[in-house]
């Protein structure tokens, strides 16, 4: 197919809502970083831009590029990715807590943002083997273990969110499957149940975070200060906000991590609910058009990366926004396409391109 014939079949509506998130990612990524040195502020937004450009390109390679070779070496690229996961354990100095990020130059890079495309692309080329036994405990018991060695790896990091954030896009990947309803009800049961254990397991700050979620008050200056200067901070932007490069909570430092995870608490206090709505609005058109893209894809490899990748980002959305807001506990993942970040920018587009090369193709078969 020629790039005229590719650019006819592409979802506008989700090119134009994407370019437009990370346009306001910059705005705002420069105005939470506005009290910071002169010279720290403009170099956030041009590293940004930077890694946007880089995104960019990857995304036009994986429109052009037909999903459907994705799957041939699905396997490798989970292995490589697993792998990173390995080496930054063992060779990456500790950062803000974890042991997440290489260190390139003036650049991090943070291998779980690419090991989530890796495990979506493993799991539907697993899931949508045609000789699939689609009813038997092994078919599901195969993709649980396939899901279970990354998270592993990630929250030894640790990194709590985005180890998380496998489950609903795993659940979302089996139910699209087609996998027995029932196996998924006895997993949810034994989920449920073994979160008394799972509690055992959790390092003490984690434990604190939820205890904090639960009453904010229990530590407002220091394990509650983040969740409480977050909430204050949108809710003061009111229905129009306050105006750009005028937060309060942003510019007198009150508010933490403002130009990465919280860079919603950001938008929120700088253009109030009708900002929010807006950001809102934006996913939703690109959720909702990942979800068509889906259904209307033409072999099953195809619907289920399309699944994975849609359930990816909204649950990314979900969770940010839920934590800035006080109905989620604090973990720490950022805003796709707005917070500042490479990894994360550049593995979303790169999402966003193998969606549009789903749908590119969906009447050439």
């Amino acid at each position: 197919m020629t790039g005229i014939g590719l650019s006819r079949h592409i979802n506008w509506s989700i090119v134009a809502c994407t370019l437009a998130l990370v346009i306001l990612g910059l705005i705002f990524i420069y105005s939470g970083s506005y009290q910071l040195m002169p010279d720290a502020r403009t170099s956030y937004v041009l590293r940004q831009i930077t890694w946007a450009l880089i995104g960019g390109l990857a995304a036009s390679l994986f429109v052009m590029l037909d999903y459907r070779k994705l799957a041939t070496i699905a396997f490798f690229i989970y292995a490589f990715f697993s792998a990173l996961l390995i080496v930054v354990l063992l060779t990456s100095d500790p950062r803000r807590g974890a042991q997440s990020w290489f260190s390139i130059g003036a650049f991090a890079v943070q291998p779980s943002e690419f090991a989530k495309v890796a495990l979506i692309l493993a799991l539907a080329r697993y899931l949508s083997r045609g000789d699939a036994p689609r009813h038997s405990p092994s078919y599901l018991t195969g993709a649980l273990l396939l899901a279970l060695f990354p998270v592993l790896l990630i929250l030894k990091q640790p990194d709590m969110g985005s180890a998380i954030v496998f489950i609903p896009v795993l659940i979302a990947m089996l139910v699209a499957a087609g996998v027995n309803w029932s196996y998924l009800f006895y997993i949810t049961i034994a989920g449920i149940l073994s979160l008394p254990l799972g509690w055992l397991f959790l390092k003490p700050y984690q434990q604190t975070r939820i205890r904090v979620f639960l009453n904010p008050q229990l530590d407002p200056l220091k394990s509650g200060y983040n969740a409480i200067q977050s909430m204050i901070a949108v809710g003061s932007g009111g229905l129009w906000g306050q105006g750009w490069l005028h937060g309060t909570q942003t510019h007198l430092r009150f508010l933490p991590e403002r130009h990465t995870d919280f860079i919603f608490c950001v938008l929120g206090e700088e253009t109030g609910f009708l900002g929010c709505l807006l950001v809102v609005t934006l996913y939703a058109i690109i959720a909702f058009g990942g979800l068509r893209i889906a259904e209307q894809s033409r072999d099953e490899f195809g619907r289920l990366v399309a699944v994975g990748v849609t359930v990816l980002l909204a649950s990314h959305v979900a969770i940010n926004i839920g934590m800035t807001i006080g109905l989620l506990p604090i973990t720490g993942l950022p805003l796709p396409l707005m917070s500042y970040g490479g990894s994360s920018l550049v593995s979303t587009l790169i999402c966003l391109g193998i969606l549009q090369s789903i749908c590119a193709r969906r009447y050439i078969f």
